[in-house]
């Protein structure tokens, strides 16, 4: 499928964390620059339609925060599945969910922008498996309104996260 155009939105050079995964982007030689959409793609659905790819495609970031010590755990997972909270406990320790406030502090991004690059803080970063069905994938750069185009083998690359199972069978 083609992938559409990045548009011209001056509001990409005025976003702090679109600018942030563009220059780690650059800096790790990724071949493929942050697209900045014309509408904002803040679940999985939206960024799909946008991108005319499969819901699949869409590497969405799910952030939860970890009972035990309140750091942050960032899932990357294919867009059309659901996390299973019981097998990343096995994974990371019991978690709940975390609110906007928590997922900013903690990843330096917004609900909708969240990238596997750039991340602020330390979280824990895994990445779902079944990312790896797909050649070509889009992540959140950043911004609601921002998405890079990678390979599952260069998340894995650019972010040294390990591949696990942690979505709903």
């Amino acid at each position: 499928m083609s992938s559409p155009a990045p548009a011209a939105a001056p509001a990409a050079a005025q976003a702090a964390g679109f600018q942030r995964v563009s220059a780690a982007l650059a800096a790790r030689g990724h071949a493929h620059a942050p697209r900045w959409l014309e509408v904002a793609a803040r679940t999985s659905q939206q960024a799909a339609d946008a991108l005319g790819v499969a819901l699949g495609q869409i590497a969405k970031s799910v952030v939860f925060r970890r009972l035990a010590d309140g750091a942050a755990v960032v899932v990357i997972a294919s867009g059309d599945r659901r996390i299973d909270e019981r097998r990343l406990a096995a994974l990371a320790g019991p978690v709940g969910r975390a609110d906007a406030d928590f997922v900013r502090e903690r990843t330096g991004f917004a609900i909708g922008g969240v990238s596997p690059v750039a991340l602020g803080g330390e979280p824990v970063l895994l990445l779902d498996r079944e990312l790896q069905r797909f050649e070509v994938i889009w992540a959140a750069a950043g911004h609601p309104n921002g998405v890079f185009r990678l390979t599952p083998a260069e998340l894995h690359a650019l972010t040294a996260a390990p591949w696990v199972e942690v979505v709903q069978p």
